[in-house]
C-alpha cells in the first residue's frame, strides 16, 4: 500500500472553517514584529490563516482573530494595510 500523503489543514480566523492551507492566505508576524500578508505562506514567523474573503478579514478584525493568533495587539492601521494588501490581490 502507498502511504497516503496528509493535505495541511489550517482555521480561518474569521470564520472558523478548516480549509487546505493552500487555499488560504497567511497574515504572518515577523521576527521584528511586523505583521504582513504572506503570500508565498513560507515566510518566517508566527502565521494566522485567512479565507480569500475579506469578509472573514472584517470577522477577525472584530473578534481579535488575528491577533490571538500571533500573541500581539494590532493597531487600526494594520488592519487599513492588510485591507488594502487584500483588495490588491482580489483585483489580480
Amino acid at each position: 500500500m502507498g502511504t497516503v500523503k496528509k493535505i495541511p489543514m489550517r482555521k480561518c480566523v474569521g470564520c472558523g472553517e478548516m480549509k487546505n492551507k493552500k487555499e488560504m492566505l497567511r497574515v504572518l508576524k515577523t521576527p521584528e514584529n511586523v505583521v504582513v500578508l504572506d503570500d508565498t505562506g513560507r515566510k518566517n514567523g508566527r502565521g494566522a490563516y485567512l479565507c480569500f474573503q475579506k469578509a472573514c478579514l472584517e470577522k477577525a478584525e472584530k473578534n481579535k482573530g488575528i491577533e490571538r493568533s500571533l500573541k500581539m495587539p494590532i493597531s487600526p492601521d494594520v488592519y487599513e494595510s492588510l485591507k488594502k494588501e487584500f483588495d490588491k490581490l482580489e483585483s489580480k
